[in-house]
């Protein structure tokens, strides 16, 4: 194993960077060539079509399925011309990934035996039926109940990858449950345009749709291919189970916003080439906080295209990263002792008037809209702290969470000095004040005065899990190799039935004789107060607000497995049944599947873990330490019994302090496996995940430990896996 290291030492080190042949074009002029987008509609199809499928796009009008024939016939022109001679439901089920089935053009003309001619229908592109029983379901789909259906997504325009036709596909059980993240938040999205816009009209009466935005910051490490492949703890897991800080990582603060490594930046050029190929409007690009870390951000878009150019996105990041010898790492917290890698969800609603519902406006009117939709978020956030959290948490991100700027577990909003200076400023006035005069114009409260500058005012908290920040709020805590659907879902689902609620006490108000104005604004004073405790300004790490949370009565949870349990809590089942967005049924489905996602995880790193323990460095250390025993007795054959004794002190304390690591780790792993068996015999999916938690995963920093101890002794040439030094410098 050393050699292999030194050779794939060797190799990083040579490596120069790959030519990236210009597009000799701007990208406007090429953007969206391999997407089946608007301009190419209005290319394929005919105007009565197009009028139909960009009014079920725009409006949420049901599609009817004859129109399906003629939008696959244009679709298959525009295919074939492009040199395409597959097409493939494109769907997201229940891994974070994405899933395809290549099924060719290609049929018989007249039966068995005569020739065959490209052939793709309506009925092809709107359904097609994979086998449910081999993707995670959480119980619902059986391996004798194999049937599924994947359902065309009108909404997200089909793409070409290669020589297939994508078509993105929401995919669902038999018997008509989700098996996808797709389904679920297409209905999020659906409530939070219905509920909102009820709200919209108390404000504007020509508002007809609510749209919601996601602007998702995707960080990531890139490693040499070939120091990853000799790391079987990066390769199989995504993270070093092991491995000593390097002497310098990221202290001196200087890879932030860096020169970006030649390397590096031929994969990003090449990468936004092909981004925006896909429509995908890559516009940020840099280094991050850590050692070959980096980040790459589009511009924020509907949140439904969003989340699936987050996942074409990803594909293609893999797919091109191994092109220049890289290995892409999308895991949390794959280096310990520097940043982890997150994923930001920039979260926003805006009017197909082109109004920012969170942006501060010019008038009374306008800034009474944004504290509107301000407070009722506060308040969902409040009252849905647990679900939110249970939404972005998964064994990975749970490693990153609570330590170098990511967030901590616990829920809170960042609002900034003027913001919480304005709620504050409501919460503390009285009935009698002067608000209903003129449209507001002669409020009093401050409303009116929030200036615009304020989109760039405000300071940042990166110990904020869930911060405003001018016009948006930025959930910080959802993990890079996330489907951003999971927190999207949970996030539309949570403020569309909190803006329900307000609207209807805003209705009961004006019944019992207030005025309209009145009536938003005494229901916002009573929010404020309500959703307070969600508020935090401080630090986020520090175990006074730990402490204070709790008293809040906020979710200080930090079992991932227990954290999961507020999907199924009375309170939230209610909440997805009330929007239509999950039944009890597929609630429980999922977490099912994220109890055995998490077991799975753990599991595979203990193995990984012991296998690497026994078969790697003990042999290794024991190896080292025999070096050193026949240097001891190489010195008494040389020196009288007191000078080889003097010589040798070194040499045995080492010997003494490599016998001590080794057996701790050796006893300590076969604690691990036999905690591992016991857990393996409980059936229930939560108990499991439970004992994994409990039991097994504690070993992992223990082990760790005293492994780390001997890097630090044996004899660097016979250390046989790439160090931190190697993988985080080599670019």
């Amino acid at each position: 194993m050393s050699s292999l290291r030194f050779k794939a030492v060797e190799e990083a080190s040579k490596r120069t960077p790959i030519e990236v042949e210009s597009q000799g074009k701007q990208p406007s002029e090429y953007y969206g060539m391999f997407v089946f987008n608007r301009a190419k509609m209005a290319r394929y199809l005919s105007k009565d079509t197009l009028k139909v499928v960009t009014q079920a796009i725009d409006e949420g009008v049901i599609l009817p399925r004859e129109i399906a024939d003629h939008v696959a016939a244009g679709m298959k022109m525009w295919a074939i011309e492009m040199g395409v001679t597959h097409y493939s439901h494109w769907f997201q089920p229940l891994t974070d990934g994405t899933a395809e089935k290549h099924d060719s053009f290609i049929d018989y003309t007249n039966g068995p035996g005569s020739d065959i001619i490209e052939s793709f229908s309506g009925k092809l592109l709107a359904q097609q039926e994979p086998d449910a029983s081999s993707f995670p379901s959480g119980g619902i789909r059986n391996t004798f109940e194999a049937r599924g259906y994947t359902a065309w997504d009108p909404s997200s325009p089909a793409f070409i990858v290669d020589d297939t036709l994508c078509i993105p596909t929401v995919f669902i059980s038999y018997t008509g449950e989700a098996l996808d993240y797709k389904t679920p938040l297409l209905k999020a999205l659906s409530a939070i345009d219905k509920a909102a816009l009820d709200v919209c009209k108390l404000f504007d009466p020509h508002v007809k749709k609510v749209y919601s935005y996601l602007g998702w910051e995707q960080e990531y490490f890139l490693v040499d291919q070939s120091l990853c492949e000799a790391r079987p703890d990066l390769s199989l897991t995504g993270r070093t189970l092991m491995g000593h800080e390097s002497a310098k990582n990221q202290q001196l603060e200087d890879h932030y916003f860096g020169a970006i490594p030649p390397r590096v930046a031929a994969f990003m050029k090449e990468l936004e080439f092909e981004a925006y190929k896909y429509g995908i409007p890559l516009k940020t690009r840099h280094n991050e906080v850590a050692p070959n870390q980096f980040e790459l951000a589009p511009i924020y878009g509907e949140t439904n295209l969003a989340v699936d150019q987050n996942l074409l996105i990803m594909t293609l990041m893999n797919k091109i990263a191994r092109k220049h010898h890289f290995k892409l790492l999308l895991h949390e917290k794959p280096f310990a002792g520097v940043n982890g890698s997150g994923k930001h969800n920039n979260w926003s609603l805006g009017t197909n008037t082109g109004i920012g519902l969170f942006t501060p406006g010019k008038t009374a009117n306008e800034n009474l809209q944004f504290i509107t939709f301000l407070v009722n978020t506060i308040l969902a956030v409040y009252k849905h702290n647990g679900l939110l959290k249970a939404s972005i948490m998964s064994a990975t991100n749970a490693i990153r969470l609570g330590a170098n700027e990511a967030p901590p577990t616990i829920m809170s909003i960042f609002l900034g000095k003027e913001i919480s200076a304005v709620l504050d400023k409501i919460e503390e006035s009285s009935e009698d004040d002067d608000i209903t005069m003129d449209e507001l114009k002669k409020m009093k409260l401050g409303v009116t005065h929030i200036p615009e500058v304020l989109i760039d005012n405000t300071d940042r908290n990166r110990t904020s899990p869930f911060a405003f920040t001018g016009n948006r709020f930025e959930f910080r805590a959802v993990g890079s190799s996330a489907n951003c659907a999971s927190s999207m879902i949970a996030l539309n689902s949570a403020v569309a039935v909190q803006l329900t609620e307000f609207k209807r006490d805003v209705d009961s108000k004006i019944k019992s004789g207030m005025s309209k104005e009145q009536a938003i604004y005494d229901t916002l004073r009573l929010y404020i107060k309500q959703g307070k405790p969600i508020r935090f300004e401080g630090n986020g790490y520090s175990e006074e607000w730990r402490i204070e949370a709790e008293k809040r009565g906020l979710d200080c949870e930090s079992s991932v497995p227990l954290i999961f349990d507020s999907y199924l809590s009375k309170y939230s089942v209610e909440m997805f049944e009330r929007v239509g967005v999950l039944n009890e049924k597929e609630l429980l489905a999922r977490n099912e599947v994220k109890w055995e996602t998490y077991t799975k995880k753990i599991q595979i790193e203990a193995r990984v873990l012991g296998d690497l323990s026994i078969n790697h460095i003990i042999p290794v250390s024991t190896q080292y330490q025999s070096l050193l025993l026949d240097n001891i007795y190489k010195m008494k054959i040389v020196f009288d019994k007191e000078k080889a004794a003097e010589l040798s002190k070194e040499d045995a304390s080492l010997i003494e302090q490599i016998a001590a690591h080794i057996s701790f780790i050796k006893t300590n792993v076969e604690l691990m496996v036999e905690a591992r068996k016991v857990a393996n015999k409980l059936e229930d999916a939560r108990e499991k995940a439970i004992a994994y938690h409990d039991t097994v995963a504690p070993f992992f920093d223990t082990i760790r430990y005293h492994i780390d101890k001997l890097e630090l002794i044996v004899d660097n040439q016979m250390w046989p896996l790439p160090k931190y030094r190697e993988l985080l410098f080599i670019s």
